[in-house]
């Protein structure tokens, strides 16, 4: 058992993914229009409500059926497949992971689904930097008794930029674990929303903060 293990996020916490929609957004736009643009987001958010997790390629899928051009389909799907997602890692994001390595053991814990996300991660290189210790969830809130028994800890440090996921992960785990709320993207800064939930162990306006980290003493 370890004494001390750290989950991070990605989405919006290690990289910058508000950028990543903007400039599919723009692709989107370029190859398809406004119109079917505005479609392909629309798809979009209806599968992250049935299927409880961002869908970029089920998205793509979706607008087939919608009798979108085939060839431009797929020139978005190499776009999405091609796309340098390690020019998204935000800035202090790995020396802060390398930081934390000097307390304990580094993981990702995300949401998503099990081709794109993974995908993701490791083309921005952030698998390489927690040595491949990567957990993708549909909903990891509701995954902790998963995660003790791959990542047994006597104590845990979550670090996400959404306050709801903190705050459920606090009602289970209690003082065994740690909340840091990174600020970033759209969640983070939806002040209205995070009015709703109680205020995280810890608050941080940047990734590149936890380089100031240390965990207190007897954790």
């Amino acid at each position: 058992m370890q004494r001390l293990v750290f989950l991070i996020d990605v989405d919006n916490t290690l990289l910058d993914n508000d950028r990543v929609q903007h400039d599919l957004r723009m692709e989107l736009r370029h190859r398809l229009g406004a119109d079917e643009c505005e479609l392909y987001w629309a798809h979009f958010e209806a599968l992250r409500t049935e299927l409880g997790y961002a869908d970029y390629l089920g998205s793509l899928q979706r607008m087939r059926q919608s009798g979108v051009n085939e060839q431009q389909l797929q020139d978005i799907s190499a776009f999405l497949l091609a796309y340098p997602f390690a020019d998204r890692v935000y800035d202090g994001a790995r020396a802060a992971l390398q930081h934390l390595r000097r307390w304990g053991r580094n993981v990702i814990l995300s949401d998503g689904d099990i081709v794109f996300q993974p995908h993701k991660i490791r083309t921005s290189r952030l698998h390489h930097d927690v040595d491949g210790r990567v957990l993708i969830y549909i909903h990891k809130e509701q995954m902790l008794d998963h995660i003790e028994q791959i990542y047994p800890a006597q104590h845990y440090v979550m670090i996400d930029d959404k306050l709801r996921i903190l705050s459920a992960m606090k009602q289970i785990w209690g003082d065994r674990l740690t909340t840091i709320f990174v600020r970033q993207g759209h969640y983070g800064l939806d002040h209205k929303a995070n009015a709703v939930y109680p205020p995280a162990d810890i608050s941080l306006e940047h990734i590149g903060e936890l380089i100031e980290y240390q965990p207190p003493l007897g954790i």
